[in-house]
């Protein structure tokens, strides 16, 4: 396979990851790392780039999801919104911090786009977020970052 398709794929992995798809991308870079055919660095900014995009995407669900908030078909049950809305207004912004934590991190990223965090400073945060975490295994992973 070509390096094109390898990189492809991990963006494409770590973008859906990122959305409502019970996908992890941690072990695919992990992998691609161990492979040592590639670079830990570009593989990093791949898959940040995929997953940040991923986590964009859910913003802007959030910011259009409330118009259908009455709907039966709706995914959440208003109790259930209502409490993540107080619990964003709670801790804010820096929650988004925590965007890379599986099954958590989803979430916060929709409700971020229902509260209308302004989308700077929510693209910011998840990029530190997620890039860091990233980084973190490729250091464990390799031992450097390069």
């Amino acid at each position: 396979m070509n390096d094109l398709a390898i990189y492809a794929g991990l963006f494409m992995m770590s973008f859906a990851a990122a959305t409502i798809f019970p996908m992890q991308s941690e072990a695919g870079l992990v992998g691609l790392i161990l492979s040592a055919e590639y670079s830990p660095l570009l593989l990093v900014a791949v898959a940040s780039a995929g997953n940040v995009l991923g986590s964009v995407l859910n913003w802007l669900l959030g910011v259009g999801i409330e118009r259908f908030r009455e709907r039966r078909w709706f995914p959440v049950s208003e109790p259930a919104l209502e409490r993540a809305q107080r619990w964003y207004r709670r801790y804010g912004k820096w929650s988004l911090l925590a965007s890379w934590v599986p099954i958590v991190g989803d979430p916060i990223t929709v409700v971020a786009g229902v509260l209308r965090e302004p989308l700077p400073t929510f693209l910011l945060l998840v990029t530190i977020a997620k890039t860091a975490r990233y980084a973190v295994l490729a250091i464990i992973t390799t031992g450097v970052l390069g």
